[in-house]
């Protein structure tokens, strides 16, 4: 749906050179035409109109002085740097451009009537007066010679397997007579046929074409030849075929013209000679003749050269040439180009740029050149509102196709509705003012533009005098034809047209060396004619080849052809042009001329935007992609395709430049809602304004509405926004958005609408899929992440569950407004619940059974209760209605599930048959809600206890049990009893014991304390039995026992001294302990000074001798542990260095190896032991202990030694540290008994042992390791420094081993010195 709009035009009329023009051929690497008369060659630039070189060829002889000579072909040969001729007297010569020499390469006797060379100029092909074709090199070496009329058809002869004869076939509606028809005669070729050969090549030179006239018939044919100059096939005989021959570069296709009775076609061969396809030229039948079909280098566009058969005023004929195009299977004339009749200004000489595909070259009669740049544009409205109509317009020759988006997509070339125009349009503009957009103006070949409107049709779109119909798409009418007042006898001298508002345009004009930029209004004088005056005409230094309007700010830009922008003017009565500049006051220019130009705001700042020919997307002077192949701003979007077949939609308002170059080159991840996936080759058509649609066409032309996410959910913000809850539903029902989204877009006014929502939306269904959907899951930041949104705004609205709350709001408010007409919903409101309330639910389709509701819209308790069946598995609801004890609401639930009667029919029988209370413990039993059923069995009296405690037991209900008795009654002592057996089981006997003597049973009370050595609850118990003395020692010996193979010393010495009577013991428990202090006091308590000799001072000095004798052990194992860890970081850090200089300074992994992180060094130092580990299972905690043992060995070279070290010198700190109240006590023992010089010595050991551990503390625990355990933030640190310092922290290594990296804390508060030793 693309149109072909006239980018720039040069013109050069100033040409006197001799003779008349006859063919000309473009010099491609400096943009020269080489133009051939039957005088001279001439070389001249269009752009700047100078002349290079103008050689005679009548001076050498070639041609004769009269000016009877013709030249039949010229062709520029680049690698030669000469230019080619061939003369009508059969000469061929070449020019050297450099040396300006010429040289006679061939002659032919018979003369020359053609020259072609092939696409790749290693071949030229020449036709001769004999009717022959020469083939030679393109060093001019004769490969052939052959008759152009041949017989044989060549070598793609159809074969005929002679499967019956043409009078046994079936011929259809034409009968049996058809068989016996004989085909019709040729006619002869036209008398106005020059008769003279034409040859064309494929694009890849491998096969060639050749028109001639048939001697025999004298009808022309056409052959085709491969490179070898061997006949391949001959053309079916075609009744009024034309001279024109063009074969399509980039296909299989040849075209030429034929004549019809009562129709003129082009039409296209096959390679095979057989007609494949055609079009209508719109011209009647003896009303023109073409003279060239040209297809331009890329295949796109197909030029048609005519002329008219009848003179015209003054006595000559008119000339036109056509740009015709396909798409879809259709031909569309995109431009006619109206010469008129005045032989100086025919053309005499047309053809295309080899190298820009969309280039148009032509030479008159009169010397004149005219070069031609057209570019590929998409008509489209440009409002924003919602009463454009998403229009496209489509130039077909004189009628405009116009299609409405918002109200159909229709593929071309069909199309909503026509507008006839009287003559052929070149140019299409939409009126840029709002709330007007649909509005067009179409400029037309002969100069006039036409305005359309919206026509005053019947009411509410209807037909009228027809009933039942409507009209969708209103079709627009002819309001006004201006004719505007300037000189327009050359072809599309207005171009580039803006209907800026009412009846203002601005335009743009060809000058003789720059570009004026006019302003039209009507013309104030009277005139019966509406004529547009020029207000204002500003001469632009440069040729524009864009302009462009943008609705939002008013804004116009142009663009010239170098690239540069001006911003334009429009305010006062006369134009004026400014530099574009941005809001720092610099000049902006496109570094590339762009084809398609627009205006957007970007971060509060308008920008112009553009597209080169060559797919790079530049906003200013910022490129910003390059594999971009369409786009179109859309309010604050900009939407754009790729090559790479992805459609982007990009945010304007929330991006910068940089940041839209960022978003086109990378990657889109899987929520990003601004990339999607199209078919390879879309480009944008057009968005539909304040919609979610967007219309792309295919390459075939065919057109596809897709909803891209970004543009649905920008969309269904804005309707949330605006509480517009049903257009937001009912988009996001269709385009499967969650609708989640309703809710979490804006949690607060959501609950604060709900009436509102439910009004809105009115329907049953709809209500119930929303809460079917619903989540606890947040769309907005998982699903759906809206770049501009806080994240504030997305928290919930309030405290809770979001699915409960959603529930609870619109059952409450359903209940309210009407419960009748939202049952269903209010009942899937229970069940959609996090808990879900199936009871409750179940309860309301009871009501409705019980008592019916009355009322057009009221629900029964059978469609109830099968929707119910429709959210709920029946099975899971049957068992929730056994719950409810409702045996008719069972059997209802039981009817319409799939059950056998006789499943459920004795069960339901058999508890109608108990007693009510046994009756719904059956019940809970069966759904296994036990608590429930211990609660009804307790009330079935003492003959069902025993039931009740294997209940108990089963289940371990004991706490339960327990809460349904009273503290007196036997029961509650039986089941004590039995939660104590059970808590024995579970090896808690203390709590047991509690139990079972708050019941009274003492004994086993007693029993239980002793077997945990629960001693002061024992003692208790067996005080309160009470116990006879013997009885109670024994116990307390039993106990002091168990209390010493605990290490508990002054615990049992407490049993033995109060309650077995025995001191002697309870003192050697005490020494036994080293409580020094109280086995004094026990000493002297009961005057047994006797055992200090024996027993306290020996103990005192084997206490003093295993101290010593340990701290000297700790001291020499921390002092090794110290040194062998100094060497192993000197190993590391060895190794940090090696694997630094391999990778180079550039590594990123270099700044991950510190001190802290060994795990990662480890793995270079020994690989072997991270793979044995690796192999270690972990499926018992016997292996994971052992693997972890192995981990932190202190073996030498084992990848953790390091912190196996640490951990090791923490141990030994941490024992060391808490010897302290020891060390303290014995040493007031030994001063006690005179041993000073044992705890002198004791005392200096461990205070030298405390001092060596606390100045070791900086050296093993350095700083760089407590550092290294935060992120390395702050101004002064790199991202591979943060991103290195955030790697560290990574769990790799374990919680133990983390621990190990920090340093002990030591007690030096505590006092354990004696001032009175030295």
């Amino acid at each position: 749906m693309r149109n072909l709009s006239l980018l720039q035009r040069f013109r050069c009329v100033d040409l006197s050179s001799p003779g008349s023009p006859q063919c000309f051929t473009i010099r491609s690497e400096t943009g020269t035409v080489l133009v051939a008369s039957e005088l001279a060659i001439t070389e001249f630039d269009p752009r700047t109109e100078e002349v290079h070189k103008e050689v005679s060829l009548t001076a050498e002889d070639y041609l004769p002085e009269d000016g009877s000579g013709v030249v039949v072909a010229i062709q520029d040969l680049p690698d030669q740097e000469s230019v080619c001729v061939a003369t009508g007297s059969g000469d061929v010569i070449l020019y050297n451009l450099n040396t300006c020499q010429f040289e006679c390469v061939g002659s032919v006797e018979s003369g020359l009537t053609g020259m072609t060379w092939s696409p790749d100029q290693e071949l030229v092909a020449l036709t001769t007066g004999q009717e022959t074709i020469i083939m030679m090199t393109k060093d001019f070496e004769p490969i052939t010679e052959v008759a152009i009329n041949q017989d044989d058809f060549g070598e793609d002869k159809f074969i005929t397997v002679g499967w019956g004869k043409k009078e046994t076939q079936f011929h259809g509606s034409e009968g049996k007579q058809a068989a016996q028809r004989k085909s019709a005669e040729v006619q002869p070729a036209l008398p106005w046929d020059d008769r003279k050969p034409r040859i064309t090549w494929r694009g890849d030179g491998q096969f060639f074409a050749v028109s001639t006239v048939c001697p025999q018939t004298g009808a022309r044919k056409v052959r085709i030849w491969n490179r070898e100059c061997v006949l391949q096939a001959t053309s079916e005989a075609v009744n009024g075929l034309e001279q024109p021959l063009c074969w399509k570069p980039s296909g299989s296709l040849i075209a030429s013209t034929q004549r019809h009775p009562n129709k003129h076609s082009v039409v296209f061969m096959e390679k095979n000679g057989l007609l494949h396809g055609d079009f209508n030229l719109p011209f009647g039948k003896e009303q023109v003749k073409v003279k060239e079909l040209l297809w331009n280098s890329d295949s796109t566009v197909l030029a048609v050269w005519m002329e008219d058969l009848k003179p015209g005023e003054n006595n000559h004929p008119n000339t036109y040439i056509q740009l015709w195009t396909v798409g879809n299977y259709h031909w569309y004339l995109k431009q006619s180009l109206h010469f008129g009749s005045e032989p100086l200004r025919a053309p005499a000489c047309v053809c295309w740029d080899p190298e820009k595909s969309l280039r148009l070259h032509l030479l008159t009669r009169g010397w004149a050149s005219y070069t031609y740049d057209w570019g590929w544009s998409t008509d489209r409205s440009r409002g924003t509102d919602c009463h454009d109509n998403a229009n496209v317009a489509v130039i077909d020759g004189d009628k405009v196709l116009v299609t409405t988006f918002r109200q159909c997509v229709i593929p071309p070339p069909m199309c909503a509705f026509e507008l006839q125009l009287p003559v052929p349009v070149n140019l299409v503009t939409f009126r840029s003012q709002a709330q007007r957009t649909n509005e067009l103006a179409a400029l037309t070949a002969d100069g006039h533009i036409h305005v359309y409107g919206p026509g005053g049709g019947a009411e509410n779109g209807g037909v009228p005098g027809v009933s039942g119909f409507k009209v969708i798409s209103a079709p627009l009418v002819l309001r006004k034809t201006y004719r505007v007042t300037m000189d327009q006898e050359e072809p599309l001298t207005l171009r580039l047209l803006l209907w800026l508002k009412d009846d203002l345009f601005l335009a743009v004009a060809h000058g003789r060396y720059l570009t004026r930029l006019l302003k039209l209004t009507p013309s104030d004088s009277q005139d019966p004619k509406d004529t547009l005056e020029i207000r204002s005409d500003v001469p632009v230094d440069g040729f524009v080849i864009s302009l462009c309007h943008s609705l939002r700010n008013g804004t116009v830009a142009l663009q010239l052809d170098d690239g540069q922008i001006r911003k334009v003017h429009t305010d006062s009565s006369e134009l004026s042009l400014t530099e574009w500049k941005d809001s720092s006051g610099n000049t902006i220019n496109f570094p590339r001329p762009c084809v398609q130009t627009a205006l957007c705001t970007l971060s509060g700042e308008e920008h112009l935007i553009g597209l080169t020919e060559r797919s790079h997307l530049y906003i200013g002077d910022s490129l910003v992609a390059s594999n971009i192949s369409s786009f179109v701003v859309y309010d604050d979007f900009l939407l754009l395709t790729t090559h790479s077949h992805m459609c982007h939609c990009l945010n304007l308002s929330t991006l910068s430049v940089k940041g839209l170059q960022s978003a086109l080159s990378s990657d889109a991840n899987q929520n990003d809602e601004t990339v999607r996936k199209v078919e390879r080759g879309s480009r944008i058509v057009s968005v539909v304004p304040q919609d979610t649609r967007l219309i792309l066409q295919m390459p075939r032309g065919n057109l596809e509405t897709i909803h891209h996410q970004a543009l649905v959910l920008a969309q269904l913000r804005k309707w949330l926004d605006g509480l517009r809850f049903k257009d937001a539903f009912e988009c996001m029902r269709k385009l499967r958005i969650n609708l989640n989204l309703i809710y979490d877009h804006n949690p607060t006014a959501f609950l604060a609408n709900i009436e509102m929502f439910l009004k809105q939306i009115d329907s049953i269904n709809y209500i119930n899929l929303f809460l079917t959907e619903l989540k606890e899951e947040d769309t907005t930041t998982t699903m759906y992440p809206c770049p501009s949104r806080s994240a504030s705004s997305s928290a919930s609205g309030k405290g809770g569950k979001k699915v409960d709350m959603i529930c609870d709001a619109l059952r409450s408010t359903m209940e309210t407004l009407d419960p009748q007409k939202y049952c269903l919903c209010i009942l899937t409101s229970h069940v959609r619940k996090t808990t879900p309330e199936l009871e409750i639910a179940l309860q309301k389709v009871h009501e409705l059974r019980v008592n019916p509701a009355s009322g057009s819209i009221s629900v029964s308790a059978e469609e109830a209760l099968k929707f119910l069946l429709f959210l709920v598995n029946v099975n899971e609801l049957y068992e929730h209605s056994l719950g409810t004890y409702d045996f008719d609401l069972v059997l209802m639930v039981a009817e319409k599930s799939q059950k056998d009667p006789k499943e459920y029919l004795p069960f339901l029988n058999m508890l109608k048959t108990l007693e009510p209370n046994y009756q719904r413990y059956t019940i809970d039993k069966h759904l296994k809600r036990y608590r429930k059923a211990l609660h009804h069995l307790s009330k079935c009296g003492e003959e069902h206890f025993t039931e009740l405690l294997n209940l108990v037991k089963d289940q371990r209900l004991y706490s339960d049990a327990l809460e349904l008795y009273s503290s007196n009654s036997e029961q509650y002592k039986t089941l004590s009893v039995a939660y104590a057996e059970h808590l024995v089981e579970q090896e808690q006997a203390e709590q047991a014991g509690l139990l079972l003597w708050r019941c009274g049973e003492n004994a086993r009370a007693l029993q239980a304390f002793v077997s945990c050595t629960s001693w002061r609850n024992a003692l208790a118990v067996a005080t309160h039995i009470p116990l006879p003395p013997k009885q109670l020692a024994l116990l307390a010996r039993d106990l002091a026992e168990k209390l010493l193979e605990a290490r508990r010393h002054k615990q049992a010495a407490l049993c033995l001294e109060q309650y077995a009577k025995d001191c002697e013991e309870a003192i050697s428990a005490l020494i036994q302990g080293a409580a020094w202090e109280e086995a004094l006091r026990l000493i002297y308590l009961y005057n047994r000074q006797d055992i200090i000799e024996t027993d306290l001072k020996s103990a005192l000095l084997d206490a003093h001798s295993n101290q010593t004798s340990f701290l000297e052990s700790q001291k020499a194992l921390f002092i090794r542990h110290k040194n062998r860890l100094a060497v192993v970081r000197e190993l590391k850090a060895k190794a940090r260095l090696e694997l630094f200089d391999e990778d180079g300074p550039d590594c990123a992994d270099a700044e991950l190896y510190s001190e802290a992180s060994s795990v990662l060094t480890g793995s270079h130092l020994g690989s072997k032991y991270s793979r044995s580990n690796s192999r270690i299972s972990s499926r018992s905690s016997k292996n994971r202990r052992k693997a972890e043992g192995k981990k932190h060995s202190l073996k030498e070279g084992s990848p953790f030694e390091d912190i196996a070290l640490l951990n090791a010198l923490t141990q030994i700190i941490t024992i060391v540290d808490k010897m302290r109240e020891e060390v303290h006590s014995l040493l007031k023992a030994l001063v006690l008994f005179q041993f000073d010089a044992a705890a002198s010595s004791l005392q200096r050991d461990y205070g030298e042992l405390l001092q060596l551990v606390e100045s070791a503390l900086p050296e093993i625990w350095t700083d760089n390791q407590q550092q290294s355990q935060t992120p390395l933030t702050g101004p002064n640190s790199t991202a591979n420094s943060i991103m290195a310092s955030f790697q560290q922290q990574r769990p790799a290594v374990p919680q133990q081993d983390t621990e190990a990296l920090s340093a002990p804390k030591m007690r030096i508060a505590v006092k354990w010195k004696l001032s009175i030793l030295k």
